[in-house]
């Protein structure tokens, strides 16, 4: 049986029972499915308040401690009843406030589905609440949308998503509406989907509902989560070991010491029980459990603080000093999930740019020194800067794109040679959009002080050598290919620039594909990377060093996510890859030793 991105868009209409697209389902068959399937929902069932309250005496040492309060109570000392009680209702309460304050950040997960959805439903477009989505609904995607369900793509006019919350993959995925044709295509590799929780970064597209709620991808992970078993950490072993022993030792004596003491007549049986209950609450440690408590929700303190780390359970804390290996996810972990340029190759000169991510904190370099803006340097940083429809913003000191990660990269570097001050002397007239089948940007501006009309322009180098060649028939593309090449072999996304001068008698206005076939003057190339984070190469050497062994776990490419493993330092000998497809041919035993010798697990 064919998966869904293997299915044309005439079996589709098949298998969902549509006439159109643009007709879509039938009131009729939306409130049919509705009843049968449930809303688009993710069903997050939180844990009652008070069961998680009541979760916290579910311990020996606390047993013991209630059972002397009541004895105490018993007997008349109210006060060692209220010492007692206190101390295990706020071991409790301590434990109670973080589990609940953790519970609350991990239920968020349901807030990235989507709120509203656009469908064609009886012939007619219009908007819907997300959660009323059904298999076989036909959502009508654009710029800035979230996507509300998985759907299999049947329109796409320059439809570009981006799914690193889902992927790992930091750059935006251009979409197609062609069936595919391989078998076993991993996740990040089916262009002709799209999944709920992702955004629509550019352009605009049809496609059929194929999954809601827990059947999504999003969903199943929901659903993952929801089923951990909880373990015992090393502690929480050690303190239930502890109060057994101290409690069968207590308990025994206890009842040895009444039992002979009753025998022996030495006391009056209300003071031989006062002496037995004194000696019972006496041999508990009462302080332990929330010396403990104290303790570790310090511990978590300090991680949220500091390292902005979730911890749901107050003993997992413990658990981080007796970890050997770490699993963990690239984008937006290990990396920024922010592009950067990081060199450019500007005619036969090589530079390097400082600073990562998308402020414009850095330098262009030249042989480790701050490189001179020459003429041609000025326009390749102009030229990036211009071919751009994407906005860099700052709130409260923190820079944010609006648009695609690339275009964001060339706009940082541009700040990074002029400050994020400089006005630029070129203002735009024309936009020439970046267009799947011609994988390029292009804006026609004008120079306000010359008034001399320039096309800049910047996109796949395979693309802007050949305009190259047309305006520079000696382009010398064996050189440039191979400069291409060493980049993207070390996990780098290439993108060549170039520009156009307008003829000055010619009135120029709209700018289109054929102006820029008439060959271009190429200006050179720029490497960029989803930058490491600082901290995180420090870190990874502390975690070699300590024998901690670290996987990193992505949706990357196995070369790219290499590369760049061995840029983060993941480990001090080589890094092997293993694919998420190739995972799954393994058996069980073959598992355990693709576990123990890989480092990156790519297309996961």
């Amino acid at each position: 049986m064919k998966e869904q991105y293997q299915l044309t868009t005439d079996e589709l209409k098949k298998e969902f029972n549509l006439t159109d697209f643009t007709q879509g389902l039938t009131s009729a068959e939306v409130k049919q499915k509705l009843a049968s399937d449930g809303q688009n929902v993710l069903e997050v069932k939180p844990t009652p308040k008070w069961k998680i309250f009541l979760r916290q005496f579910n311990n020996i040492v606390i047993y013991i401690l209630l059972v002397a309060t009541l004895l105490t109570i018993i007997i008349g000392h109210y006060t060692d009843a209220i010492v007692i009680g206190a101390v295990v209702v706020l071991n409790s309460l301590i434990g109670y406030f973080q589990e609940t304050s953790a519970a609350n950040a991990l239920a968020k997960i349901k807030e990235m589905m989507a709120n509203q959805a656009t469908v064609y439903r009886d012939g007619k477009r219009q908007d819907i609440d997300a959660a009323d989505l059904v298999v076989g609904d036909v959502v009508f995607l654009e710029a800035g949308d979230n996507v509300p369900a998985d759907l299999r793509i049947v329109s796409a006019d320059n439809l570009r998503i981006e799914e690193s919350a889902l992927t790992g993959e930091t750059n935006s995925v251009i979409k197609t509406d062609q069936a595919l044709t391989g078998a076993d295509i991993p996740l990040a590799e089916r262009v002709n989907m799209a999944y709920a929780s992702t955004s629509v970064t550019s352009g605009s597209g049809l496609g059929v509902v194929i999954a809601t709620a827990e059947q999504t991808e999003i969903g199943k992970i929901s659903q993952e989560v929801a089923h951990i078993k909880p373990k015992k950490t090393p502690l929480t072993r050690e303190i239930d070991h502890v109060g057994t022993v101290v409690s069968y030792i207590t308990i025994t004596t206890s009842i040895i010491v009444f039992i002979v003491g009753f025998m022996l007549k030495i006391y009056s049986l209300p003071a031989l029980a006062l002496a037995v209950v004194a000696m019972l609450v006496g041999a508990i440690p009462e302080g332990l459990p929330a010396i403990t408590s104290v303790i570790l929700a310090f511990g978590i303190s300090k991680m949220a603080k500091l390292y902005k780390t979730i911890i749901k359970s107050m003993p997992a804390v413990e658990t981080l000093g007796s970890v050997d290996v770490i699993a963990t996810d690239k984008t937006g972990t290990l990396t920024k999930n922010e592009m950067t340029a990081t060199e450019l190759w500007v005619g036969d000169q090589l530079y390097q740019v400082s600073g990562t991510g998308y402020a414009p904190n850095g330098e262009i370099k030249l042989n480790g020194k701050k490189a001179p803006l020459t003429d041609q340097l000025k326009l390749f940083v102009e030229a990036g800067y211009q071919a751009n429809d994407t906005v860099l913003s700052e709130n409260d000191g923190a820079w944010h794109i609006n648009g695609e990660p690339t275009d964001g990269a060339f706009l940082t570097l541009y700040h990074k040679a002029y400050g994020p001050k400089h006005q630029s002397q070129y203002a735009e007239i024309d936009l020439l959009p970046f267009d799947s089948d011609y994988r390029y940007i292009a804006e026609l501006t004008e120079n306000q002080e010359s008034h001399e009309k320039v096309i800049f322009i910047k996109g796949s180098p395979d693309k802007l050598f050949e305009m190259a060649q047309k305006e520079d028939p000696s382009f010398d593309l064996a050189k440039w290919q191979q400069r291409v090449n060493d980049w993207s072999s070390a996990g780098k996304r290439v993108i060549a620039v170039g520009y156009q001068p307008v003829p000055s008698n010619e009135n120029l206005t709209e700018v289109e594909h054929e102006h820029l076939y008439r060959g271009i003057k190429f200006l050179g190339l720029a490497a960029l990377l989803d930058a490491p984070r600082e901290e995180v190469i420090v870190a990874l050497k502390k975690m070699n060093t300590a024998g901690v062994h670290v996987k990193m776990i992505t949706g990357d490419d196995p070369q790219t996510a290499r590369a760049i493993g061995k840029e983060l330092g993941l480990t001090n000998g080589p890094i092997n890859a293993i694919t998420g497809a190739e995972w799954d041919k393994l058996s069980a035993k073959e598992r355990e030793t693709a576990a123990m010798n890989n480092q990156v697990f790519a297309r996961t």
